[in-house]
């Protein structure tokens, strides 16, 4: 069993119902997933943090076994503010005021939502593989519509990609080298993303993405500075360092930035456990 030493908790934020696996000691370190994967992501690098952290690492609203609440017509249940006001009452429940936080992909649009509306908060972030979902937006071109064309399919109007992802999520999903996730850990993303329900919160989430987490960017953007130490880690064979000076971008939301690329595809805490696991500590532990 994965994470096996990790305590299981279910958290009522009074929103929606929060799956979680915690466990080790030391300062707070919360680890948010990416899509469509669940908590299970960290399985190769939680265990080593949670030797000097107390480690968090839940299913974020509309994944895993987290709630899936109902929409609106803005969108607003699934936007990372939203998912943000979670993690803040998971960390709550769990007994912390402040505490450290890093996600990959989709949980990383959370977690610097999180850092940048709850300053006080967030002692440090780390954000894997992405750059604000706004300045992605602002600057998308033909490559990056046609290479992540999955932002603009799944942000269609209901139930269009619902139901186009629902006739074969099993072909929809994960279509490179599979061989890169852990068996047990790939079951378990399938057991989850072959649910209608997921699939649809799924969607959502990119329609948030597309409209109210963009505009919530916008407005932040040239106002508000996240405040403390960031660590951005990227794949370096991926597009982000071809198309992007990943580092001035995020130069431009932070004060307080030092990162670089590993040599991975997306799945940087699966692909190259060591190397983000290293980068990961000497950042948090400093």
């Amino acid at each position: 069993m994965l994470l096996e030493n990790f305590k299981t908790k279910t958290v009522d934020t009074g929103e929606v119902e929060i799956r979680l696996r915690y466990g080790g000691e030391g300062p707070p370190l919360l680890l948010l997933h990416g899509h469509p994967q669940t908590h299970v992501m960290w399985h190769r690098i939680a265990p080593l943090l949670a030797k000097e952290f107390t480690v968090v690492v839940p299913d974020l609203r509309g994944y895993g076994d987290s709630s899936k609440p109902e929409t609106t017509k803005d969108h607003t249940p699934y936007s990372k503010r939203a998912m943000a006001r979670d993690q803040i009452a998971v960390m709550k429940t769990l007994g912390y005021e402040q505490f450290a936080v890093a996600g990959h992909d989709r949980g990383a649009r959370c977690a610097y939502r999180l850092a940048l509306d709850f300053p006080d908060v967030v002692t440090k972030l780390g954000v894997l593989d992405i750059i604000p979902t706004g300045e992605a937006f602002r600057r998308t071109g033909k490559d990056f519509a046609t290479k992540f064309w999955g932002w603009f399919f799944m942000a269609q109007p209901y139930d269009l990609p619902e139901r186009m992802i629902g006739e074969n999520p099993d072909n929809f999903y994960f279509r490179g080298d599979r061989s890169i996730f852990h068996p047990e850990a790939f079951a378990e993303y399938f057991r989850c993303i072959r649910q209608p329900a997921t699939i649809h919160a799924m969607c959502e989430d990119y329609r948030a993405g597309a409209t109210v987490d963009y505009e919530l960017d916008e407005a932040d953007r040239g106002v508000k500075k996240i405040s403390c130490p960031v660590l951005a880690l990227w794949s370096a064979q991926g597009e982000l360092p071809e198309w992007y000076d990943v580092l001035s971008i995020w130069g431009d939301w932070a004060d307080d930035v030092k990162g670089r690329g590993i040599e991975c595809g997306h799945f940087l805490a699966e692909e190259a456990p060591d190397e983000t696991y290293e980068e990961m500590y000497q950042f948090f532990k400093q």
